[in-house]
């Protein structure tokens, strides 16, 4: 004897509009995870009333992406998610409504429809600002020029796939150092561009790597701050805007 017949999921229909959000992560939400971040705008979009797309199945839930996020602890003026939606919307009333409703520290600073194409492999590159407390401005020049100078630094970290050792070095664009005169006696600032890739070197890696070859340590935790991700130009090593692309609507 067959029993009842097995409840169908609802078929969702497919997104209308995609909208490509720019946001900062700033001040004590730095130390936030991804994963509670991601909490967060899923209230937040509820709160603000977007018509979001959901996903089909048994457990619908709202169409965000996310791509090239921080790491936990550090801030960030370029973290990009995408978000589905059932109807259009004015990006312009879509990033205030969402900027509203999100909390303090988690901060929306663009949107703009998206184009066909993939946005991931626009985030080529990230520049970051390092402050380094207790560093004198010329011991972070002589550990940069050792670093710049080696072939490749090996450093490692624990991964979801366990500990892998790895170049922090080949990965790096352009390391200056800059004076922050805000203390008594003025600590160093770095400015890093860094390429992306598998694995993916971090600042922290960065530093680690630092460590290994000049014995560079900061006398309190550096704070990060990642200042742009997108497009690597080649040519000068500047860090480009990802978005663009999606603003141009020559050809549409």
């Amino acid at each position: 004897m067959s029993g009842p017949p097995t409840k169908q999921p609802t078929q969702q229909p497919p997104p209308v509009q995609r909208l490509r959000i720019r946001y900062a992560k700033r001040g004590r939400l730095r130390f936030t995870s991804h994963r509670d971040i991601s909490r967060a705008f899923e209230r937040a979009v509820r709160r603000s009333g977007l018509p979001v797309s959901y996903s089909s199945g048994f457990n619908p839930h709202p169409r965000l992406s996310y791509a090239g996020a921080a790491p936990t602890g550090a801030a960030s003026e370029a973290e990009y998610l995408e978000i589905a939606l059932a109807a259009e919307c004015d990006p312009a009333q879509a990033q205030a409504a969402l900027d509203a409703a999100l909390p303090p520290g988690l901060d929306v600073l663009d949107a703009v429809p998206a184009r066909p194409g993939g946005f991931a492999d626009r985030l080529e590159a990230s520049r970051w600002s390092i402050r380094l407390p207790g560093v004198s401005p010329d011991a972070a020049r002589q550990a940069v020029a050792t670093f710049l100078s080696a072939e490749s630094v090996q450093v490692s970290r624990m991964t979801k796939r366990g500990l892998r050792t790895f170049d922090a070095r080949g990965a790096v664009r352009e390391l200056l150092v800059h004076t922050d005169g805000g203390f008594e006696p003025p600590c160093a600032i770095l400015g890093l561009v860094v390429r992306h890739g598998e694995p993916s070197v971090r600042p922290d890696d960065v530093l680690a790597g630092l460590r290994e070859v000049a014995g560079l340590e900061a006398a309190a935790a550096p704070t990060m701050c990642r200042l742009a991700q997108g497009p690597l130009d080649p040519r000068d090593g500047t860090v480009g805007d990802p978005l663009a692309p999606d603003r141009d609507t020559r050809g549409r």
